[in-house]
């Protein structure tokens, strides 16, 4: 696996785990380390985990077998 599939995947287990912990306990972990949803910080992070998530997308259609 390659390192941007790697960090993207952790990216999109963050964003999985935070989301999780809004859904369950109305607990926002990212706007909590953050200091609020609109801090400029908490921004930057759901970008990242929003980019991320879009890369997570092409890991379904890639060829495996190439790699193994």
């Amino acid at each position: 696996m390659q390192i941007m599939d790697r960090i993207a995947l952790t990216l999109s287990i963050i964003g999985g785990v935070n989301w999780g912990l809004v859904g369950i306990f109305k607990f926002d972990l990212v706007a909590a380390i953050c200091g609020g949803q609109t801090a400029v910080l908490a921004r930057i992070i759901y970008t990242l985990v929003g980019i991320a998530a879009l890369w997570c997308i092409s890991l379904l259609f890639r060829d495996n077998r190439e790699s193994q």
